[in-house]
């Protein structure tokens, strides 16, 4: 359950590689899906009916939750945080979609407040300043900080009075949440056994590399520079230097630091020929030069796992892991649901 608070802080992540493909174009690899079951069995649900459309102007007050309005000016507030995050304005043909979607949020979000309130949790004063620091680590600087807070329309108080909204209603899903029994050994089997496709892995390599780099649209001077780099690399392994090491002083990607090492992979995973060539590897064997979009590439086998299905002893604590999610994400889905139920929700857009 997302709370108003975390709306707030933006994080971002980048992962850069030097033969994979990029993710989009890999699929989603067998091994993956029995490493952490992704799925119940179950058949697909139908498509969920259009949303309902939502009027360009909002009025003053679009929902009341009990009698407390959900004002416009702080649901914008909360549009305009989801679009610095996506860095980009919500789209036009899913505006009725996005919006229906965060005012539910909003609403679930007023609800779990006021149970939180009506049980008395408590949040002590050092809770909150704990919180408050979290949130400014985000930031690089106490001036982002205070621009960020600026850019909102916010100050100190209202992040204080946040934190200890958003502290109670953690507090309130902790303890619903705490006593949910997990799944039985024979539920786990019970899941192997109705979903085999779920752990079928896929043949696999584990492979190390050298890579040079050079733009595929670079000029004849670059790549033949690059060219006689990777050469020069190529004569020190074939005079008995360790690939590991050369891989760590002369490897333009990011596992250069661990000796070249991609550890394994299934085919298709990575860019051709690099594919190709690792597939027709043994274990021990080192290519000639390869050449990708990426640069130049010498590739050594490590290891080769043929395609099996994972057994069951393999995956069971995992199984088990995604069980007990499973069951906790459909408890707290009714646990809100009745809390919903209870409570008077007027829709006003």
């Amino acid at each position: 359950m997302k709370s108003k608070l975390f709306l707030y802080v933006l994080a971002a992540a980048v992962a850069v590689g030097g033969c994979r493909k990029a993710p989009e174009a890999q699929g989603s690899p067998a091994g993956q899906t029995a490493a952490t079951p992704a799925g119940s069995g179950q058949p697909a649900a139908a498509p969920p009916a259009p949303a309902k459309p939502v009027p360009q102007q909002l009025p003053e007050v679009i929902a009341r939750v009990d009698g407390e309005a959900v004002k416009k000016d702080e649901f914008e507030q909360m549009l305009k945080t989801m679009e610095r995050q996506a860095g980009q304005p919500i789209p036009a043909d899913r505006r009725d979609e996005i919006i229906r979607g965060a005012l539910d949020q909003m609403i679930t979000y007023k609800v779990l407040s006021h149970e939180s309130r009506s049980r008395g949790i408590k949040i002590e004063d050092a809770e909150i300043d704990a919180k408050l620091q979290d949130i400014k680590k985000q930031f690089p600087t106490e001036q982002a900080f205070q621009q960020a807070l600026k850019d909102r329309n916010m100050t100190i108080d209202n992040i204080r009075n946040d934190a200890r909204v958003d502290l109670s209603v953690t507090k309130l899903m902790t303890a619903e949440l705490a006593n949910i029994p997990g799944p039985s050994d024979a539920e786990a089997k019970d899941f192997y056994d109705k979903n085999p496709d779920k752990f079928k892995q896929a043949e696999q390599v584990r492979a190390s590399h050298i890579l040079i780099r050079v733009d595929k649209a670079a000029d004849e001077a670059a790549k033949k520079k690059a060219r006689a780099e990777i050469d020069g690399v190529m004569k020190k392994i074939k005079a008995g230097g360790d690939f590991a090491k050369l891989a760590q002083e002369h490897s333009q990607d990011g596992s250069a630091s661990q000796g070249g090492d991609l550890n394994y992979f299934e085919r298709g995973a990575m860019v051709e020929p690099f594919n190709k060539v690792a597939f027709e590897l043994k274990p021990g064997q080192i290519s000639d030069v390869v050449q990708t979009d990426f640069g130049y590439h010498i590739i050594k086998v490590a290891d080769r796992k043929p395609a099996r299905t994972v057994p069951f002893e393999e995956v069971q604590p995992r199984i088990k892991d995604f069980l007990a999610s499973e069951k906790k994400r459909a408890h707290e889905s009714a646990f809100i649901d009745g809390l919903k139920k209870k409570s008077k929700i007027e829709v006003l857009i």
